[in-house]
């Protein structure tokens, strides 16, 4: 073979780099073209409305008159008066002690479901990534509780967990892990122990489903190999199964995370007044509609969108996320 031969092999196995570059181009701009769509109906259903909500809130909007709100500054977010005694009184959503409440009920919720989720979820997708009789019915099955609406969910769970009808007191008081018929959703100390179980068994086969996505792109023979060198089953999850798997499992998170930082449905419905399971979400609705604090509760909205978008940056760029599919 000819040195020309070579070269014209090369050339049609990969194109020059300026054909390469007008088809990057090409693809781009179809891409684009096929993208747009999408794009104007979030600017639309969804842009807009955030952009009109951080308007708000730095006005005194109220809902019954919306169109004569007046700018007032930050004085939402954070505000303070001098008494004539020295004394300052401080007002705003950053010196509200229920809204820190709501804060701290969002994260501790998030955090705990989230991790309880992507653990119970890997092991439900390891299962049913293996070969058994019967694996396509248990894989529907499993998505059952997922594919429930939230607010159907909750309803049903509002009856099981009833102190006075509910089976699950029946059931503990039968198995004598409970004296006393107890109150799970009304109690303090029991009601976001009741949201999270409700919220786990709901959730749970979603991350299993994206879990199981990830693990079905793993090369079989890398298994086989493992198992003619004789690797323990525990090393090769954490030394193969846990790496290959980590991209989709770290999108799969951030997703759980996002849709758990603005939980409202569940709680809303199952634990409507308690003020041990209220977010972030919830304490927002109240302003904007129960308490006609149009302008605060937009203000609580903004911080909660701005929270969001914070830790959902930090753990794109602290967990080396790439939502290609990819690790960077």
């Amino acid at each position: 073979m000819t040195t020309e031969d070579t070269v014209i092999g090369a050339l049609a196995v990969r194109p020059p780099k300026a054909m390469r570059s007008e088809l990057f181009v090409s693809r781009t701009r179809a891409a684009m073209w096929f993208l747009l769509p999408m794009i104007v109906a979030l600017a639309v259903v969804a842009g807009w409305p955030l952009l009109r909500t951080i308007y708000f809130s730095f006005t005194d909007a109220s809902l019954s008159n919306i169109a004569a709100a007046k700018y007032v500054g930050f004085y939402n977010y954070l505000n303070w008066t001098t008494l004539k005694s020295g004394r300052t009184l401080w007002g705003g959503v950053l010196a509200d002690p229920a809204w820190w409440n709501a804060v701290w009920n969002t994260v501790r919720f998030a955090a705990i479901s989230v991790v309880l989720e992507t653990i119970i979820g890997m092991v439900v997708a390891l299962v049913l990534n293996a070969d058994f009789k019967g694996r396509g019915i248990v894989r529907a099955a499993i998505l059952v509780p997922w594919a429930i609406p939230t607010i159907v969910s909750a309803k049903m769970w509002g009856w099981m967990l009833n102190d006075q009808f509910g089976i699950i007191n029946d059931i503990f008081l039968k198995l004598h892990l409970i004296d006393h018929k107890i109150a799970w959703t009304a109690t303090g100390d029991t009601a976001m122990t009741a949201v999270l179980v409700v919220d786990i068994w709901k959730t749970t086969p979603f991350m299993a489903l994206l879990i199981l996505a990830g693990l079905q792109m793993i090369p079989k023979d890398i298994y086989e190999a493992t198992e003619i060198d004789g690797i323990h089953p525990i090393k090769t999850f954490f030394r193969v199964t846990l790496p290959l798997v980590r991209p989709a499992l770290m999108v799969a998170v951030i997703f759980r995370l996002l849709d758990a930082m603005r939980i409202f449905d569940l709680i809303y419905v199952l634990t409507p007044n308690s003020a041990q399971t209220k977010t972030m979400s919830v304490i927002s609705r109240e302003n904007l509609i129960d308490f006609d604090k149009f302008a605060y509760g937009s203000a609580e909205s903004t911080l909660l969108f701005l929270l969001i978008a914070v830790m959902t940056i930090l753990y794109i760029w602290l967990g080396r996320v790439n939502l290609d599919g990819g690790d960077r």
